[in-house]
């Protein structure tokens, strides 16, 4: 069991309130508003432990900065890839995927991550717009 942190707790608390899944920069910089002597690295530290523990889920981004997930549930994502935002899919998952991956693994399979790649509403409506444009 964790000895608690006031830092840590604001971590989980700041990401049970966000759905965007943020990076370890923007949880920084809005935590050292409740708590001006935090460092990035404490926040670091303390994502690393609470990935560690299962209590939040890190999600690696194609080689960009990782992002966290307050929800350790399975369940799927998607990236934009003109943003760069990630967002959840609410798409039910695929539950014997484990055990296909199993059956062609030399190994032993725990758990897996997916990641979708494609153009939010945002950009997706931002580009329509400006290919209209003369």
């Amino acid at each position: 069991m964790l000895k608690y942190s006031r830092q840590r707790e604001a971590i989980k608390n700041f990401l049970s309130l966000r759905t965007d899944h943020p990076t370890a920069d923007t949880i920084y910089l809005n935590l050292r508003q409740s708590f001006p002597n935090i460092s990035l690295g404490t926040v670091y530290r303390n994502l690393s432990l609470l990935v560690s523990t299962g209590e939040i889920v890190k999600l690696s981004c194609d080689g960009k900065m990782d992002r966290f997930d307050w929800n350790t549930d399975p369940h799927y994502h998607v990236m934009c890839t003109m943003c760069g935002c990630v967002q959840d899919l609410p798409m039910k998952p695929l539950s014997d995927l484990n055990q296909q991956a199993s059956q062609l693994f030399d190994g032993s399979i725990d758990s897996h991550q997916v990641m979708f790649y494609g153009t939010c509403r945002n950009c997706f409506l931002h580009k329509t717009v400006s290919d209209r444009r003369p």
